[in-house]
């Protein structure tokens, strides 16, 4: 299955993303790829898309990871909400709860 996801280049310290085109079952860090569809700079803060190829892209049938799909509803390239991205640990509790459960 192809994947649009991000891939991380540059230095320590100094992160740019890449967003490509890949088989899911490569690595994330492998470089290897099929397509490059964009880029992210979170120090400037505004990602760059080639709209028409992602597009074509997700007709052929390629999903779409939760982190690009944000990106892409908050472009404006796709229509639909936004997924949560949050780790699904369990929610915390009161100190006071805890101090009496001890």
């Amino acid at each position: 299955m192809l994947k649009i996801r991000l891939e991380r280049i540059g230095r320590k310290n100094e992160a740019h993303f890449r967003v490509v085109l890949t088989d899911s079952k490569n690595a994330a860090k492998s470089g290897k790829f099929i397509e490059i569809l964009g880029a992210y700079n979170p120090h400037a803060g505004k990602p760059e898309f080639k709209k028409e190829a992602i597009l074509k892209r997700i007709k052929e049938g390629a999903q779409v990871s939760d982190t690009v799909h944000n990106f892409l509803v908050q472009e404006g390239v796709l229509t639909a909400k936004k997924r949560n991205v949050l780790s699904k640990k369990a929610p915390t509790q009161k100190r006071k709860l805890m101090k009496a459960s001890k």
